[in-house]
């Protein structure tokens, strides 16, 4: 049998890891930086700091209770420790207070979180689908989610694919029986994510494709390959390794109304003449 990877966090320090890693940052960084509120809360993944460039006063890391022990002796990955600080963003690496908490039941009340990200949370979960049920319940009316997720419709994918089936069928003459990517879970397709999100009012704001490399083990050829990120964004978008969603919650009968010191500007009404038959 061959050598596989199974852990996530021993994964991510790989040169494809780390290449996604750092393309994943830079879409958290542009996602979440204009967005404002008071609450933001990240699920998952302390490898990558998602609200590095959000500026809400209030921002934490929650973590199920196994990814805590290793989150204190982590090392910040290279995608966060050269990206760029910007003014007013603190301090771009993650938190080393982490919130310890089940996904599926978050320590907040209703209507109470202003952002919400989820960097491969739903696919590392047993029940994904309860997850965004539960982000549902402690967002705000307009408020936001943010997910990444890994693309089944893709060249990672369809490599991980073929480790599966070759791992069923005892086949490793052809070196497939070694996955590509660590056993974490499984696949939630963006299409699929949709559904989900409609089922429950979000509706999806934006998103975006990317990592378009093949599935390569080695920091030489995904150098080499590097010009198929440029192709694929413009000839084969749907098919990046990584997807990324933002999505607002939608409330049915809510109307936002303007600031009530806004003047309102009086009415003259006409002249009425008045009648005296005496």
């Amino acid at each position: 049998m061959s050598e596989q990877i199974i852990g996530l966090p021993e994964w991510l320090q790989t040169p494809p890891g780390q290449y996604l890693l750092e393309w994943e940052q830079a879409q958290f960084d542009l996602a979440v930086a204009d967005l404002f509120g008071y609450n933001a809360l990240q699920l998952g993944l302390p490898e990558l700091w998602a609200l590095k460039t959000n500026r809400m006063p209030h921002r934490w890391l929650a973590l199920p209770e196994e990814a805590v022990a290793p989150v204190e002796t982590l090392q910040p990955s290279p995608a966060n420790v050269n990206a760029s600080k910007p003014a007013g963003a603190g301090d771009p690496l993650r938190p080393r207070v982490a919130l310890v908490t089940d996904s599926a039941a978050l320590p907040f009340p209703a209507d109470s979180l202003d952002l919400v990200v989820l960097p491969h949370t739903l696919e590392m979960s047993a029940d994904p689908h309860h997850v965004l049920r539960e982000v549902e319940r402690v967002l705000v009316p307009e408020g936001r989610v943010v997910i990444s997720g890994l693309n089944p419709a893709s060249l990672w994918g369809l490599r991980q694919g073929r480790g599966h089936m070759a791992g069923r069928m005892g086949v490793s003459a052809l070196g497939a029986s070694r996955l590509y990517l660590p056993e974490v879970g499984d696949f939630i397709g963006p299409w699929r994510l949709r559904d989900w999100l409609r089922l429950l009012s979000f509706e999806v704001e934006s998103d975006r494709y990317g990592c378009y490399r093949p599935a390569v083990r080695t920091e030489k050829w995904l150098q080499r390959n590097a010009w198929l990120d440029r192709a694929g964004a413009k000839w084969w978008p749907v098919f990046g390794a990584v997807y990324f969603v933002v999505a607002v919650k939608r409330v049915r009968g809510m109307r936002l109304l303007g600031p009530a010191w806004k003047p309102r500007r009086a009415t003259s009404s006409a002249p009425v003449p008045a009648v005296n038959r005496h």
